[in-house]
């Protein structure tokens, strides 16, 4: 279909797939863009401006929005899969319930965007910007997240398994039935951190030496010790 469907601000189940949008979605329709079930698998919108727009059960995938300007967007159900956000503009975004699998967002400013109930598995979240970014209800696993900042945030129901989270800066943090077997924990810090609402897996020594400073329930201390060949005996 001709790209003549988003000369209004309101667009719906409209196949946009594998079109170049970057010039129309350039252009300010006078209200912030609703699409709804619209298909923008494999399009292009780099740069585009997307301030405030809604987009509800959307397919993004393989979609390229770098360096587009999402500032307090909303993206609710559907998904944008192996789509990549570098460099996007994300102040105040909303990510609920879609599959982000995958995604790529090397050097995404994140203030304040919130990831909710949405699969990232694979996702690339490393050089991001910003502060304030949260992930609730979300699967992480196998997601690359070196040097990621969630100080002081409560994490809950995040499944994080062998995600990469070298460098991260996760002190303070109370974490509530969430996984961390076999995530790359190397020079992570966990000062002040509460772990006992996570499955952390067995360890190995050294491993163990990364949660310096974190608390960790007596049933985990065991597990860990457990690991060492330890038996903790009343």
């Amino acid at each position: 279909m001709s790209t003549d469907l988003l000369a209004q601000s309101e667009t719906t189940d409209a196949d946009l797939s594998e079109l170049d949008l970057r010039d129309v979605l350039s252009e300010d329709p006078g209200a912030p863009r609703v699409l709804t079930r619209c298909d923008l698998s494999g399009a292009d919108l780099r740069d585009a401006h997307l301030v405030d727009a809604k987009l509800v059960d959307c397919r993004l995938d393989g979609a390229r929005l770098d360096r587009a300007v999402l500032e307090g967007a909303v993206f609710s159900g559907g998904g944008a899969p192996g789509a990549s956000f570098a460099h996007a503009e994300c102040t105040d975004t909303r990510f609920e319930r879609m599959d982000l699998a995958n995604t790529r967002w090397q050097g995404a400013l994140l203030t304040d965007t919130a990831f909710t109930g949405c699969r990232l598995t694979g996702a690339g979240l490393t050089s991001l910007r910003g502060i304030g970014y949260t992930f609730s209800q979300c699967n992480l696993m196998l997601a690359r997240c070196k040097g990621l900042v969630l100080r002081g945030r409560t994490l809950e129901g995040l499944r994080m398994d062998e995600a990469d989270l070298a460098s991260a800066d996760l002190r303070e943090t109370v974490w509530v039935e969430s996984r961390l077997r076999g995530a790359n924990l190397v020079n992570a810090k966990f000062v002040g951190a509460d772990l006992r609402g996570a499955d952390l897996g067995e360890f190995e020594l050294q491993q163990a030496g990364f949660l310096r400073g974190a608390t960790i329930s007596p049933g985990q201390a065991g597990t860990i010790l457990g690991s060492l060949g330890i038996t903790v005996a009343d």
